[in-house]
């Protein structure tokens, strides 16, 4: 059997029998790669389309039967094809370096992804005039890349664990490089090199990670990044993990107070990148004043296990119960905001025994509008949305919709940018949002049997005042309290107001 493997993971290269094969078509080289990712079948219109979108349909049958056999008189019999589809041939033993990546990830094996992973999903190449192709190698390389980061953030943590710090600084530093402009990516690297002892290479990565902020955001390093250097061996908020129902779920939790409160955001987050930003920090932080703060990231995104399919809201309220179990936790709280609310409200009504009580913040019982629900977009312009979203993937996504006051702000933009790419990619984001957009808890609003506390501000851009209005409407025993501004992340824009509610209900709930 010949032994056929395809390098994706880096510029493309083919190899036969562990001998590298001189190809010098582009595109032959990126039908290779498409048909080596597709693992079945591909149809003959969907090549052609991808390879010569705007060719006449006679001449691009026939660019196609060329190219598949200089293909064939370059490698030998590797193709098998029809007269409708072409795939790799069956009799080949074929090894694709990102199929070996995605496997490392999904088996645990997290040393071992970092090591396959050596670069960007074909980088730097393009078989230039094919945007389809160039599209879809540019979600691939996205996805790829976040599970990279990823691994990357799990072998950090476990080299630290096991005091083996010149590897974990190996493993920071390479995190460092795919997000020069995170500190949270440079803390770990600078506090590992000190642990190692390496006082010098830790004080040359805090001034070049100055440098980089002062010429791409004009800012400074915060005073917990160069403090890292006077206190040496300053520790982060430890992330921790629990397995439940097959997934590995990220969680944290903050404070002593009497009272726990799970927090639980929107459609995406990471529980370490969101402390980076100096708001967002202050704001949990407080919360974490009020009682103890319990932080996690839902299946799919973040720290916690990426999964094949987008969560549900059953599902994210398991999690919630796995968590909860985890941080010994017999009664909480349950802080949801935006999209994170239905999976709250789910909890809360099958679980009242463990809900203390329930706010909701700038959240929905809809995801989208219908003839008797008018408080969300509906279904074309949700779908347009998303497009868009997901089109500015990478950089600073929706920052003017969900935070207006801090559009401005460059380092919130960085941070925001950074915290995006490290909690997913653009094409499992646009499966967790779907499923989220088909979202319906209204039938569960009745069953609500705990005090709750309803929270929105008047002129949020992301979700509309009204969806807060239904909710306190049909909850039992709610109370709504409409707020100033039109930031719809409850850490921006006037983020005391909303700690004082949240304040006074959990003292409330006390007395």
């Amino acid at each position: 059997m010949v032994s056929f493997s395809v390098r994706t993971l880096g510029f493309p290269e083919v190899r036969c029998d562990d001998r590298p094969c001189q190809l010098a078509l582009r595109k032959g080289l990126a039908l290779l790669v498409y048909l080596a990712e597709a693992k079945g079948p591909v149809g003959r219109d969907a090549i052609a389309t991808m390879l010569w979108p705007d060719s006449p349909a006679e001449v691009v049958k026939a660019r196609l039967r060329r190219l598949l056999h200089r293909l064939q008189l370059a490698l030998g019999d590797v193709l098998t094809s029809d007269r409708s589809t072409v795939r790799l041939s069956a009799a080949i033993h074929l090894v694709v370096d990102s199929r070996q990546f995605e496997e490392a990830c999904d088996s645990g094996e997290f040393e071992r992804a970092c090591g396959l992973y050596q670069a960007d999903f074909l980088d730097g190449f393009s078989p230039g005039d094919c945007p389809e192709f160039d599209e879809w190698a540019f979600f691939r390389k996205e996805a790829l890349r976040g599970r990279a980061i990823q691994a990357l953030e799990r072998v950090v943590q476990e080299k630290h664990a096991a005091a083996d710090y010149a590897s974990a600084a190996a493993h920071a530093g390479r995190l460092a490089a795919l997000d020069p402009l995170s500190e949270i990516y440079a803390r770990h690297l600078i506090r590992n090199l000190i642990l190692s002892g390496d006082r010098a290479g830790a004080a040359r990565q805090l001034e070049a990670l100055s440098q980089r902020l002062r010429e791409e955001l004009d800012v400074a390093p915060e005073a917990e990044t160069r403090a890292l250097l006077e206190a040496g061996t300053a520790e982060p908020p430890p992330t921790q993990y629990v397995s439940g129902d097959g997934v590995h779920l990220a969680f944290q939790t903050y404070g002593r107070g009497k009272t726990d409160i799970l927090m639980l955001p929107g459609f995406v987050s990471h529980v370490e990148r969101a402390w980076e930003d100096k708001g967002c920090r202050a704001f949990l932080a407080s919360l974490a004043e009020i009682g103890r703060l319990v932080l996690f990231d839902r299946r799919g995104v973040g720290l916690s296990d990426r999964v094949g399919s987008s969560p549900s809201v059953e599902a994210t309220a398991q999690d919630v119960c796995t968590v909860l179990d985890a941080a010994g936790s017999s009664r909480v709280v349950l802080f949801g905001a935006s999209e994170g609310g239905p999976a709250c409200i789910t909890f809360a009504a099958d679980h009242p025994d463990r809900v203390a009580g329930l706010i909701l913040f700038a959240s929905l019982a809809k995801g989208s509008a219908a003839p008797d629900y008018p408080h969300a977009l509906r279904a074309d312009q949700y779908a347009a949305w998303l497009q868009q979203l997901v089109s500015a993937w990478g950089g600073p996504a929706g920052i003017e919709t969900f935070a207006p006051s801090l559009a401005g702000d460059a380092k919130a933009r960085a941070w925001w940018a950074g915290l995006l790419r490290a909690a997913s990619s653009p094409g499992a984001i646009k499966g967790v949002l779907e499923a989220l957009r088909d979202t319906d808890v209204r039938h569960l609003l009745g069953r609500i049997a705990v005090p709750t506390l309803v929270l929105h501000r008047r002129g949020d851009r992301a979700v509309r005042i009204g969806a807060g209005r239904h909710l306190a409407d049909h909850i039992p025993r709610a109370r709504f309290i409409e707020l100033d501004g039109d930031d719809h992340f409850a850490f921006a824009g006037d983020q005391q107001a909303v700690l004082d509610r949240v304040r006074q209900f959990v003292h409330g709930l006390r007395g």
